[in-house]
């Protein structure tokens, strides 16, 4: 069946890269002894067809033909197989089980390279810091942006959902349409497996966030593309999916606490401010040498790997210039703002309980850089706007906010940028709830424009 693909012009235009790759096919050749010379596992929203695609380029990269991918042993297994100029036949294993199974592999060695679709958890960091630490800026590398998609049969008019809402949902507190305003009957529940990165985090974003647990009638699934193709055959039905798999269905807009309602799109999955917006990993131990393993994580930094990312239907990290419509709910200065300049498809976030920025914002300042550089506009024609999570002093809040934007402004001192303009706004324009950690870290973000 054909995937739903989403490549807008925007993300297939130029794509900025940050590693050089710099190793060649000779160098990365292993001894023929019939054993894949990588082994990735984990996320099933990575491993299904975007982990074996940057394979694949990655093969292509090294200059090797005859590139095939086969099943593997097991269902939600690939093997690509390529034959280098050498004339070495090589092969690299990909296993999509869910992103627990990938630091599980890591732990026993029967895996070089973990992809999620959810960050490394603290157990799991304690239980691998054999490996090194794995929450470094050497060892966890996002590789593409996601968005989990709520969807529903097209039939159904249901339009927008609360973050609330979907709990009540999910854990079957809420069970017939009618409660919602759709045509009446039993709500049928779609939810991928226990190993899943996408219900990791559905379940962090949604259930756990109000106490609550999946219902025990929910159908599980394995498979990404099987649980969106019975939805979209189903009139009752809801579920959650990675954003390249809503195929058929129908997707709901979400709205988190007083943010406005927010469809899965590619502009606001890019700045992360859609509400049930993750990132996308690969998890490298930091003192590997698998060469090949390293190989693929600059790869997938790379602008032919970001490529890769938007043709499987993921948001790449490129930089581009996005208008903003002005709207009644911002700040006037807002408003003024999107007349007069553009906002860059990137935002930065902080770390948790740091003012240091986290590992994807470090290398978004390259990027940035890169973007002022090739656009000539490293001289006064940036704006930094910071934004904070709710105070009871709203005077603080609006000098915190002014604050982390001074964080990037010193960062991006370092790349030669001469801002125009720093400004603070304080808790406006919340894109998240303000009651819980998660909400809050999203909220605490910084914008850049440019004239």
């Amino acid at each position: 069946m054909q995937r739903t693909r989403f490549i807008p012009s925007l993300y297939a235009a130029v794509l900025l890269g940050v590693f050089p790759l710099c190793a060649n096919a000779t160098s990365l050749a292993e001894p023929e002894d019939g054993a894949p010379v990588l082994r990735i596992q984990g996320s099933n929203t990575i491993g299904a067809q975007l982990g074996p695609a940057l394979v694949a380029g990655l093969l292509d990269k090294q200059g090797a033909g005859s590139i095939q991918q086969q099943p593997g042993t097991q269902p939600n297994e690939i093997r690509v197989t390529g034959l280098l100029p050498s004339g070495q036949k090589v092969s690299i294993d990909v296993a999509a089980h869910g992103s627990s199974t990938g630091f599980a592999a890591l732990k026993t060695g029967q895996a070089d390279l973990a992809a999620s679709s959810r960050p490394i958890k603290n157990a799991e960091v304690r239980e691998l810091a054999g490996l090194g630490d794995l929450r470094s800026q050497d060892a966890e590398q996002v590789i593409a942006i996601d968005g989990v998609a709520v969807i529903l049969h097209p039939a159904n008019p249901v339009r927008e959902l609360s973050i609330n809402q979907l709990a009540k949902i999910f854990s079957g507190e809420i069970h017939d349409w009618e409660q919602l305003g759709g045509t009446g009957g039993a709500i049928h529940l779609y939810a991928r497996d226990q190993q899943s990165g996408t219900f990791d985090t559905f379940n962090e974003l949604v259930l756990t966030r109000f106490g609550k647990s999946l219902a025990r009638d929910a159908q599980r699934f394995e498979s990404s593309e099987g649980l969106s193709d019975e939805v979209s055959n189903d009139r009752q039905a809801i579920g959650f999916i990675g954003l390249p798999y809503v195929r058929r269905a129908k997707a709901v807009a979400i709205i988190d606490g007083e943010s406005k309602p927010m469809l899965p799109s590619i502009s606001l999955i890019a700045t992360e401010d859609y509400p049930l917006s993750r990132r996308l990993y690969f998890y490298l131990p930091s003192d590997s040498k698998q060469r090949w393993a390293k190989a693929l994580v600059r790869f997938a930094q790379s602008p032919q790997g970001q490529s890769i990312v938007a043709q499987n239907g993921f948001v790449a990290q490129t930089v581009q210039a996005v208008k903003v419509r002005a709207t009644a709910e911002m700040p006037a200065d807002y408003q003024n703002l999107t007349r007069e300049a553009e906002r860059l498809s990137v935002n930065f976030r902080f770390a948790q309980g740091s003012a240091s920025l986290d590992t994807k914002a470090r290398l978004d300042l390259k990027r940035v850089v890169d973007y002022l550089k090739a656009h000539d506009k490293l001289n006064q024609k940036v704006t930094l706007v910071g934004f904070g999570d709710a105070k009871s002093d709203p005077s603080r809040a609006q000098l915190l906010s002014k604050l982390r934007a001074m964080a990037v402004r010193r960062e991006l001192l370092k790349g030669d940028v001469i801002l125009r303009d720093v400004r603070g706004f304080g808790d406006e324009m919340p894109v998240a709830t303000n009651d819980v950690d998660e909400g809050r870290i999203k909220n605490r973000r910084v914008e850049v424009w440019v004239e």
